[in-house]
């Protein structure tokens, strides 16, 4: 357990709603450098966040117990994007209420994950970003719940000891309070901020189906001579080196992807087709990317995507700074 000052709960809870965003992320580089004794991978990847994001609504409940309740949003309301909207559960095996739980634990409020909370809560999540995607929604929205319910439930807590309790829920989750683009390292719990890196445009455009994360890892060949691209790719687009940065664009889980996932091949061709640039797989996927110079570009690239039938094109814009 954290130390207890650090967790100490204020005299009431929040009485209102907090109403959070979860972003999703690209990983404009993603070197996987060795297995480690743990099992989990070695990493140094270039993250960076984007407006596509999730809305949490979370409030105090006088019922014990954390309730999820998930709808869909956006383009995944709508009936091009309902190949994508998949099922998502509402219970201890969503990460934001393990996430919620394990905070819960470390400030006291519960003996363990399997004990009820007191105080409840009620947590509303609309979904925009389609899981299975490489795009971290669901770590984002764990990070945005961590964050919700610390106020909600009036506890101090400084943002880099709820990124220490993200990173026991996913390896993902502490990027998500860096509050900006940030080169991870480790398993994903190793994060510093990499500042200047401008808002650039980006296509994202999603097959109709996703990968696990776990089965591309298991096929994928580390690879350490990539170490230190993340950081040169950093310093290239916060000079403005657009065409300089590309050739450290890379994602290692690239391959087995494309072993696993036809339409992950497919997809990259019609990216390059439609003018692209340097199109990418982002995390483990089955997502693809494309960074633009400016919004008509990627609104371009988007119409050609849409129209060659993918279900889940997004044109987005990158969230660099703090």
């Amino acid at each position: 357990m954290l130390k207890q000052p650090d967790l100490a709960t204020a005299a009431r809870p929040h009485p209102d709603p907090i109403v959070v965003l979860g972003h999703a992320k690209l990983n404009l580089s993603l070197a996987v450098l060795a297995r480690r004794p743990d099992g989990f991978h070695e990493i140094e990847s270039l993250i960076v966040p984007v407006t596509l994001h999730d809305t949490l609504r979370v409030q105090v409940s006088e019922m014990p117990g954390i309730r999820l309740r998930v709808r869909f949003g956006g383009r995944l309301a709508m009936a091009a994007g309902a190949a994508l909207a998949h099922d998502v559960p509402t219970d201890a095996t969503n990460l934001v209420v393990r996430a919620v739980q394990a905070l819960a634990v470390e400030a006291g409020l519960a003996e363990s994950l399997e004990s009820p909370c007191a105080p409840g809560l009620d947590i509303d999540l609309v979904k925009r970003i389609p899981s299975g995607s490489g795009l971290g929604g669901g770590s984002s929205d764990a990070a945005a719940a961590l964050v919700a319910a610390a106020q909600a439930w009036g506890i101090e807590c400084p943002r880099d000891q709820l990124a220490a309790i993200g990173a026991m829920i996913g390896s993902d989750v502490p990027v998500f309070f860096a509050g900006g683009a940030a080169i991870v390292g480790g398993r994903g719990e190793c994060v510093e901020p990499a500042a200047g890196i401008p808002p650039l445009h980006a296509v994202i455009a999603r097959p109709a189906v996703g990968l696990s994360t776990a089965a591309v890892y298991a096929r994928c060949m580390p690879d350490a001579s990539r170490r230190g691209e993340a950081g040169q790719l950093a310093a290239a687009l916060a000079a403005g080196r657009f065409r300089g940065a590309i050739e450290f664009m890379h994602n290692s889980l690239e391959q087995p992807a494309r072993e696993m996932c036809p339409e992950v091949v497919r997809l990259l061709e019609d990216f390059s087709r439609a003018g692209a640039p340097h199109p990418l797989l982002t995390g483990s996927g089955s997502a693809c990317f494309a960074l633009m110079r400016s919004a008509c570009e990627a609104r371009r690239l988007a119409a050609r995507l849409e129209m060659a039938g993918w279900p889940g094109v997004f044109s987005v814009q990158l969230r660099g700074g703090a």
